[in-house]
């Protein structure tokens, strides 16, 4: 069997398909959202070791149907085999080049500054641009302290605070809330014709809560006080309340952290998964739309893993991780 997907590879820029035809075995590709770093993996038949060892430091594209599924640096180049089992070479690849100053730790402190400008030095010092949406960049407080955080941690840390998503690619970085609109094909999913598989539950309720209670110093007084937000919950109600283990250090800040719990709690309402004939305009962050499974499991899920995988000798496709379940996800009206 031949290859059923059209696919090109750019190495450092230039199109080495052609010379990958013969060779090239199989490929894969994960996006995920968060901190997590896009990944790629190209395996050849190395028989007579006429694949070129890659550089570490190499760019690597690739597209699969005139799709761009993944964009980053080599990072590693494996040789394996053995009696029987052929030659095998696999070269590998992330979206963030970590030899870089990416995972160096910092320390740094601001006084009376916002996040975006927090943010933005932490990106200066690791060689990074970063662009942090106007809801979060705004958040102003009196102290800021980077205590020996690199800049990729310093970014997943802030987006878990405040209820938003750090994405790092390449020497670019984006913060912004968990479930803003950043423009992504939607991908529909129809049973019969390009779902393969599912596995989904959407009312996780051991993962609910009925809301979080966050306490904070009131300099005014004093006192430790406490803030408590409601959740959106799914069908089956929660009764715990979500507490915060650090205290506060005032209101505001109490806020913010609230906010963000409360993202981060309907976001993991539910979970599952599904496989998909190949959809490389698929993109974690992106929506999903499931139809023709059934009721209470048909409806739109959040993808915060896409993995495309096409092979030369088992066609392609793409698998998705879901959350946050919505619309008629986890109603069954019957």
């Amino acid at each position: 069997m031949g290859w059923t997907v059209d696919w090109k590879v750019y190495i450092n820029g230039f199109d080495r398909s052609g010379d990958m035809k013969s060779f090239l075995m199989d490929i894969s590709t994960t996006d995920k959202a968060g901190l997590t770093s896009d990944s790629c993996s190209l395996k050849f038949d190395d028989e007579a070791g006429q694949v070129r060892l890659s550089r570490n430091d190499e760019t690597v594209r690739v597209l699969l149907e005139g799709t761009q599924v993944f964009d980053g640096v080599i990072s590693g180049v494996r040789s394996s085999g053995g009696r029987g089992s052929g030659h095998i070479l696999t070269m590998t690849a992330k979206g963030v080049d970590l030899r870089g100053k990416a995972k160096q730790p910092q320390k740094y402190h601001m006084d009376d500054a916002t996040a975006g400008d927090f943010l933005k030095k932490a990106a200066k010092l690791a060689g990074f641009d970063i662009d942090v949406h106007p809801d979060i960049a705004s958040v102003k407080r009196d102290y800021w302290a980077n205590d020996r955080q690199s800049f990729l941690q310093l970014g997943e840390h802030m987006a878990k605070e405040l209820g938003g998503t750090f994405k790092a690619r390449g020497k670019n970085a984006v913060l912004v809330p968990l479930g803003f609109d950043l423009g992504l094909p939607t991908i529909q999913g129809v049973v019969g014709r390009n779902v393969i598989s599912w596995d989904i539950a959407p009312d996780l309720g051991r993962a609910r809560f009925s809301g979080g209670a966050i306490d904070y110093l009131d300099r005014k007084t004093g006192k430790i006080e406490s803030l408590e937000t409601e959740y959106d919950q799914g069908p089956s109600k929660a009764e715990a309340i979500e507490t915060g283990r650090a205290l506060a250090v005032n209101k505001d800040h109490a806020q913010q952290v609230a906010k963000g719990r409360k993202a981060q709690a309907e976001r993991k309402g539910g979970s599952g998964s599904a496989t998909l004939d190949i959809t490389p305009q698929a993109q974690a962050e992106g929506l999903f739309v499931l139809s023709g499974a059934r009721a209470g499991i048909d409806g739109q899920y959040k993808m915060t893993s896409v993995t495309h995988k096409a092979s030369r000798s088992s066609g392609a496709t793409t698998s998705l991780q879901l959350e946050q379940p919505d619309g008629k996800a986890g109603k069954d009206g019957r």
